[in-house]
């Protein structure tokens, strides 16, 4: 079933850089992304139905970063409608920052939890993104650290487990989930991962496309 955005409806768009995309750099301050692709077509598709568009979502955050502007960048906004998208640095968190350090998949999990009990009480709308990780191959930089062939090895084995956390938590509170792991992964299977994430984390303009078009096909 989608979800009906009615005139006058706020969408508010959250996570970490995926979604932030520069969005405080940006005229509109709504970034160069997916949020900016999904606001721009259901304009160009539904002109009679005009929507708030909101993004809070900031570059590096986890979901312990989410938390603890929750309530300023999400609760006081009431959204009739949210989407998220956070859990990679959550994954790559002890590579990436010399002060981080692994993130259980339960703390992931109460982390997340907490994040939509307050919105599922008031009865505001959710999709989930789950966080993906795509197969590139070669070096990346990432933070203070080199991103092999390795480190994406251990990357996914801690990222597979909290994918299935967003999962769980998407039935739990009858949200919509868009499983873009395993979307990317069908896509890069017949161009290469590289076309749709170059460093495998961020989306190139394709990646925000196809994004765009899984997050468009929840909403109607």
């Amino acid at each position: 079933m989608t979800i009906t955005l009615r005139p006058g409806s706020t969408v508010l768009f959250t996570g970490d850089s995926i979604t932030d995309c520069q969005r405080l750099e940006s005229e509109e301050g709504f970034g160069f992304g997916y949020p900016l692709r999904v606001a721009g077509e259901w304009g160009f598709r539904h002109p009679d139905r005009p929507v708030t568009w909101l993004n809070t979502a900031n570059g590096g955050d986890k979901v312990m970063d989410l938390e603890a502007r929750w309530q300023a960048d999400v609760l006081d906004a009431r959204p009739d409608l949210v989407s998220i998208l956070v859990g990679v640095n959550d994954m790559g968190w002890h590579t990436i920052d010399p002060k981080g350090y692994v993130i259980p998949v339960e703390e992931f999990e109460a982390g997340y939890d907490r994040l939509l009990a307050p919105l599922a009480e008031a009865g505001t709308k959710l999709i989930l993104i789950e966080p993906f990780l795509l197969p590139i191959h070669g070096v990346v930089e990432a933070g203070v650290a080199l991103i092999g062939e390795e480190e994406r090895k251990e990357w996914r084995a801690d990222l597979d487990p909290k994918i299935q956390v967003v999962r769980e938590l998407a039935r739990k509170y009858g949200a919509h989930l868009i499983a873009a792991d395993d979307m990317f992964a069908e896509l890069a299977a017949t161009t290469g991962p590289e076309h749709w994430a170059a460093d495998g984390v961020h989306p190139t303009p394709a990646g925000h496309a196809a994004l765009a078009a899984a997050w468009l096909r929840l909403v109607a």
